[in-house]
């Protein structure tokens, strides 16, 4: 029999079981977790609440329907090219001293595409109309259109 004091070994933490637990618990977070999708996102434009400008300046009416038609204060247009957009614009404001003070308002349906709103803002550039706004509806629905001004 061995009564002699023997050197005792410490108690040691093994790290490697905990590691494996929390490895497991991740991959089940990273499965069960659901993440949002941007396609899956409802964007429902325009509606904006403006201030009605005191003075008005000269104003050009360019509308833009649903199905990317365009109309130039209130002439429908026969195409959608941009060379047309351009040449109605230029008719509609033909004094070139007059385009800083001019501005072209944007009438767009709220389920037409982005590029028929895009395809005005460029014809205006390319005519020399800079001031640009977007007509928009109140948020109450009182089906007023006020235009919000954006320089």
């Amino acid at each position: 029999m061995n009564f002699r004091p023997g050197s005792r070994d410490e108690p040691e933490i093994n790290l490697i079981p905990f590691i494996d637990i929390l490895l497991v618990v991740l991959i089940f977070m990273v499965l069960t977790t659901t993440y949002s999708k941007y396609t899956e996102l409802q964007v429902s434009l325009p509606v904006a609440d403006a201030l009605q400008p005191k003075q008005r300046p000269t104003e050009v009416l360019v509308s833009v329907a649903q199905d990317g038609r365009y109309a130039v204060n209130g002439a429908v247009l026969d195409g959608v090219s941009a060379q047309l957009l351009s040449a109605a614009l230029r008719q509609a404001a033909p004094d070139a001293a007059s385009h800083e003070r001019t501005v072209v308002v944007i009438n767009a349906d709220a389920s037409a595409t982005h590029q028929a709103v895009i395809a005005v803002m460029d014809a205006a550039r390319q005519t020399g109309l800079t001031q640009i706004t977007f007509s928009t509806q109140s948020p109450a629905g009182g089906g007023s259109v006020s235009p919000s001004r954006r320089p």
